[in-house]
């Protein structure tokens, strides 16, 4: 069987063989159910769903394990703070049939991935707010909180600096230079954010985010989630929306100015930074951030 396409040179192989193969020796219960690959299964796992009941997701590299353990800690804290589903762990698989990582059971959680195709944009907005605020209401008492790595969503632009102006000067053929410079130099200058700490999911992308009958039903993917600075859950005013909905999301989070700058800055950096990674891995690469880079520097 054909293995899951690749996105990281240290990435072991996935098929969903593997997934039969472990769920027969660790959970033979489940043992004998459909496997298929989830397609967007996202950069960091590969998610496979098994019968209609359950999910099962494993870490692409050794950089990502430990996602599942994270969840079974904190899935069940987090879930009666939240207006809507959030992943449930079941099981917490371990190494085995060649496989090097630990990896997780959990429910299946129905909806489609946001589009603006399947949800009212503004709703949405206000819907995606309001599971913003439940989340930074959430206890943060020994959560998880960022380590030194300049990619820790929710920490402080600068440290990014010299990553972004490398990849910049990379790509200098495809972008207005004078422009990004001036926009990332504005959110470099914001002020810092000053705490307290709050919960944040930081990868609120339209993949994570599913809809059923035009409403946000379930949050998912919290392998970045952390209590960190706010600005981390401000970015999909950019990922996800534009014009009306952009400026219901700002408002029903009322957004302070030197937050909107972090969290502009943050999707500029993520954007510009990955393209150079990604642009032999992924054809849509720099047409993709083109759009969205200039989308944000007409904000």
């Amino acid at each position: 069987m054909t293995g899951v396409p690749k996105l990281h040179d240290d990435e072991v192989e996935i098929d969903s063989t593997l997934v039969e193969r472990l769920l027969a020796e660790q959970f033979p219960r489940w043992a004998g159910l459909p496997v298929r690959v989830v397609e967007r299964s996202g950069t960091d796992n590969v998610t496979f769903r098994v019968g209609d009941e359950l999910a099962v997701r494993l870490p692409r590299t050794a950089r990502t394990q430990g996602q599942v353990e994270k969840d079974i800690a904190w899935m069940p804290r987090l879930a009666p703070y939240v207006p809507v589903a959030i992943p449930e762990p079941l099981e917490l698989g371990v190494p085995g049939a060649g496989y090097p990582f630990t990896w997780g059971v959990y429910r299946w959680l129905p909806g489609a991935p946001y589009a603006p195709e399947n949800a009212d944009p503004v709703r949405f907005a206000g819907e995606l707010a309001e599971f913003v605020r439940c989340l930074r209401e959430a206890d943060a008492t020994g959560a998880p909180v960022p380590s030194d790595d300049p990619f820790e969503r929710g920490t402080p632009l600068a440290p990014r600096d010299a990553m972004f102006r490398e990849a910049l000067d990379e790509l200098r053929e495809y972008f207005d230079v004078d422009r990004v410079l001036a926009s990332w130099d504005e959110s470099l200058a914001a002020d810092p954010f000053g705490g307290p700490a709050r919960w944040i999911h930081g990868d609120l992308m339209s993949g994570n985010l599913l809809v059923a009958d035009g409403k946000l039903s379930a949050v998912i993917d919290f392998g970045t989630a952390r209590s960190a600075d706010p600005a981390g859950d401000v970015m999909p005013a950019w990922w996800l929306f534009e014009g009306e909905s952009r400026n219901a999301y700002k408002q029903a989070l009322a957004i302070d100015e030197h937050t909107w700058l972090r969290a502009r800055g943050w999707a500029l950096s993520l954007c510009l930074i990955a393209i150079p990674y990604y642009r032999h891995r992924n054809p849509d690469a720099i047409p993709s951030g083109q759009q969205f880079i200039a989308d944000l520097l007409a904000d």
